[in-house]
């Protein structure tokens, strides 16, 4: 895709990596990479504030914590989010844990994107497109990322506070860089009460709390620093967590990740760097519905996720080829069930994730090659085997009583083709592309037993018989700046042909278990689905000081007989102004979205009418006894505007009126 960044990974203890890497996108989180895209409210900002700066992503918000990203028009499903190549699944059968909620912003260097089926080559299943959140490390030799150091010391702290909701961030961390060792640690906390929405009514069990505590350490083996070892350590515990879209809150959501890698440099030859990381991570997601009023059967519902994996990757560069070849390999448990205590009756138990085991290896090959100066060829590919067991027995005999054919254990192959051609003119680039992948049915969709679903008030039953689902992609982009190179603009465009296209369908045989449900849905195959998305951007630098930009998008989806498939957004348009004048800088953006009309009615979504807000935000910059102090405030929403986007769940509002500001120093 044209907009396509070419970079080695951008932590100092990561420049021994010399191959470059294939990706659409990239915002920046901490100091490093000027330039390019960042929040506003900089490392205050929460995970999803940064993933909102990436074009091709929306998010699906069910509160105010924990939005679940969605690439093209994709959510979970279609979509593979790793850390530093890690696997990492979530645990509750509501998605009320997406992977991105267990990093924060001061232990995260960048989000990389890769739009479609042009993974890295760590990523599975990524129909829609990837996402890797490369984690901060503060590298060998004094080369911190912490701009202001003594002696190979360095540090930084945070905090900010924002009105709407009473939202509190604080943020400390620390490193110690030297020629062969450095480590960064810190502790990073957010609380917020409920919020207002626009006109300033309160939504209630919208409040949260989280703690994310974490270290990055490493070893250089050899003075000559050829062979390295790094290790990461991430602790995150958010609780009392609402979720006003929902029925229920969360008490607790606990994540332990751990990870150690060994790296070596190859100074002669084809070969660059061959890296082998192992990791293991455990997740425990606990719902709540103890907080609510008038529940009418109180449920326990935890769930939990363990994770234990590694991958090589081997690169290298010889005559006109950039190669990395991947082996990955992981293993993964999920279990749910579910305690339900009807007032005066026995309680009733129900297992919604049968403790499915899941091992998946695969191999991956990227080539990257330069035809002549100006046109590239990038080819990438995966292979890989899965195989799934059902352990709990009680979970298994129960979804047999729906499917009496069903196995206790199922293997499926899985893989993705892509190709990518580039051509640079000028002040001008051009691309097209195209691809194939596959992906196994998740544990949801294929053992998932009446987990009820909000969105379209229905209970939902997985099925161990789905095919895999198939998608083709095409995609085309350009890019010409003009003026000087004064005016920018780029215009992309890609298609999702689907076979099998894996959706939950009617099942009026069956009856709800949940109170209210209006029915029973059962996961299945559609012969096939279409998902289209197109992006105008213009950036123009008027002035020296002065920049204007522009994003226009529009999507559309519809399922094998016309239907609009659900969540796919409508015409939406960002446009903004930034003056940067020595130390200040300040922004005014106006967002909107045109009404929905293009909308799943038969999937239980409602149209969602048209909307714009405006947000004004302003930075300064500034040193005090050899530190450096950066004080950001803003308002979003300056209008008070009531409204709720296509993708908030259930259509609940978001926030009104909020002002903010928060000050970080690097000390």
């Amino acid at each position: 895709m044209i907009g396509t960044l070419l970079l080695a990974i951008l932590s100092p203890s990561d420049t021994i990596i010399t191959s470059s890497h294939l990706i659409d996108e990239v915002v920046v989180v901490s100091a490093a990479g000027e330039g390019r895209k960042r929040s506003v409210k900089g490392l205050a900002a929460s995970i999803d504030e940064h993933l909102a700066e990436l074009s091709h992503v929306d998010l699906v918000r069910r509160g105010s914590y924990a939005w679940e990203p969605v690439v093209n028009n994709m959510a979970t499903e279609r979509v593979s989010t790793t850390i530093d190549g890690m696997k990492i699944f979530y645990a509750c059968t509501d998605k009320m844990d997406p992977v991105t909620s267990y990093v924060e912003s001061s232990n995260l260097q960048s989000i990389l994107l890769n739009s479609g089926l042009n993974g890295n080559p760590q990523s599975t299943g990524n129909i829609g497109g990837s996402l890797d959140l490369k984690l901060r490390k503060a590298g060998f030799g004094g080369e911190s990322l912490f701009s202001s150091k003594i002696g190979g010391l360095g540090g930084g702290l945070v905090v900010g506070h924002e009105t709407n909701g009473h939202l509190q961030v604080y943020g400390a961390d620390g490193a110690v860089s030297l020629p062969r060792f450095y480590t960064n640690a810190g502790v990073f906390y957010r609380h917020a009460d409920n919020y207002k929405e626009g006109g300033g009514r309160k939504v209630p069990f919208s409040q949260f709390q989280k703690v994310n505590v974490y270290d990055n350490f490493g070893f250089r083996l050899t003075e000559e620093g050829n062979d390295v070892v790094e290790g990461t350590f991430i602790y995150d515990r958010a609780s009392n967590v609402g979720y006003p879209a929902l029925n229920m809150d969360v008490a607790k959501a606990e994540a332990f990740i751990a990870s150690l890698s060994y790296r070596h440099q190859f100074v002669e030859g084809f070969l660059n760097a061959w890296e082998t990381k192992g990791y293991y991570n455990h997740i425990t997601h606990v719902m709540d519905d103890t907080k609510r009023p008038d529940v009418e059967i109180h449920m326990d519902m935890p769930g939990k996720s363990w994770t234990s994996g590694l991958y090589s990757l081997l690169t290298g560069t010889g005559g006109r080829h950039e190669v990395q070849a991947n082996y990955d390999l992981y293993y993964n448990r999920l279990f749910a069930d579910m305690t339900m205590y009807p007032g005066g009756a026995a309680p009733m138990y129900m297992v919604t994730w049968p403790d499915v085991g899941t091992l998946n290896t695969g191999l991956a090959v990227n080539d990257r090659i330069s035809l002549t100066g100006r046109q590239t060829v990038t080819l990438t590919a995966k292979w890989a085997m899965q195989w799934q067991r059902l352990n709990n027995e009680e979970g298994y005999h129960a979804l047999r009583v729906f499917f009496p054919g069903m196995k206790d254990s199922y293997n499926q192959t899985i893989g993705r083709i892509a190709a990518t051609y580039q051509l640079s003119i000028l002040n001008s680039q051009l691309s097209i592309g195209a691809g194939w992948g596959s992906r196994a049915p998740t544990v949801t969709e294929a053992y998932g037993y009446y987990l009820n679903n909000t969105f379209d008030q229905y209970d939902y039953i997985g099925n161990p018989h789905l095919k895999n689902e198939s998608a083709m992609e095409l995609n085309c982009a350009a890019k010409f700046s003009i003026f000087n190179s004064q005016l920018s603009i780029s215009l992309d465009a890609n298609a999702f042909f689907f076979s099998n296209y894996i959706i939950g369908q009617f099942e009026n045989r069956l009856s709800p278990m949940t109170v209210g449900a209006e029915g029973v849905k059962v996961y299945g195959n559609l012969s096939h689905a279409t998902i289209v998305n197109t992006a105008f951007t213009a950036d123009w630098k008027l002035l020296p000081w002065l920049t204007w930009n522009t994003r226009l998008s529009y999507a559309i989806g519809n399922d094998d007989v016309g239907k609009a498939l659900p969540l796919i957004s409508p015409f939406a348009y960002t446009s903004g102004i930034n003056c940067q004048l020595s130390a200040i800088n300040c922004k005014l953006t106006v967002k909107g979205n045109a009404r929905q009309v293009n909308y799943g009615k038969k999937y239980g979504e409602t149209s969602t009418p048209a909307y714009a807000i405006v947000n004004l935000s302003g930075q300064y910059a500034f040193h005090l006894h050899g530190h450096t102090l950066t004080l950001r405030a803003g308002v979003e929403n300056l209008l008070d505007k009531r409204y709720s986007t296509y993708s908030d769940w259930c259509d609940i509002p978001q926030k009104g009126r909020n002002f903010y500001t928060n000050l970080s120093v690097s000390l």
